[in-house]
């Protein structure tokens, strides 16, 4: 790491640490070494300086949508985590390339497969878009879910630290197992297949679109273990 990023790292952790009690021992469970894809639950902009620097020592780098950029403060920070700005609502293919290159290289990916903050903590549908790193590369599929830091603007004007929780899933592979092109509908059931994997270790309230677990299946999902 750079002085410059040591630094930033140091400084969120701090703040992080003085208003939140984080429960991070579930991310013993993630590997030290990638390749891999880390899917994970979006409600706030403050879950990347969560994960990116408890996940340390992996290397992480996270897709952000590319208005992050425009402000001084957040695309300093961003640009020194390396940080892959994303143009929501197109195909970016510029982008998809550099998610190809974390994951050739070895790294971790993270991914939100919602494609934007859910304001009330509950889960939105996935988009379909989002399986294409995942079958294009077949690297491990690990999600990895959080809640409580939906509370932190509450909590802090209470003086009261927010108590956060960090789980992590069973690694699995997306990929279509019946002969055939991969169509839009195929797209569609992986990316909620996928957002099962993280709807079950989340608390039955914050669920949403995923709530009934009954409907969960894996028809495109095998796991590593």
């Amino acid at each position: 790491m750079t002085l410059k990023e040591r630094v930033i790292n140091s400084l969120i952790r701090s703040i992080l640490d003085l208003f939140c009690k984080i429960d991070k021992r579930d991310l013993n469970k993630i590997p030290l070494k990638g390749p891999a894809i880390l899917i994970t639950n979006h409600v706030t902009t403050l879950e990347g300086p969560l994960f990116y620097v408890n996940l340390r020592p992996r290397k992480t780098i996270a897709m952000a949508k590319a208005e992050l950029f425009d402000k001084f403060f957040t695309r300093t920070i961003l640009s020194t985590w390396g940080a892959i700005p994303v143009k929501r609502g197109a195909a970016d293919m510029q982008a998809m390339k550099k998610c190809f290159n974390v994951l050739e290289e070895g790294n971790f990916l993270c991914i939100a497969p919602e494609g934007t903050r859910s304001k009330d903590g509950k889960l939105l549908r996935g988009k379909a878009g989002t399986t294409f790193i995942a079958t294009q590369k077949k690297v491990p599929i690990i999600p990895m879910v959080h809640w409580g830091i939906i509370d932190l603007k509450t909590n802090s004007r209470k003086l009261k630290r927010t108590d956060v929780q960090i789980k992590v899933g069973r690694p699995f592979y997306v990929e279509k197992k019946e002969e055939g092109r991969i169509n839009s509908e195929d797209r569609q059931n992986m990316a909620d297949e996928m957002m099962y994997q993280i709807a079950i270790y989340l608390p039955e309230e914050l669920r949403g679109y995923y709530s009934d677990l009954s409907k969960a299946t894996t028809n495109y999902i095998t796991f590593t273990d």
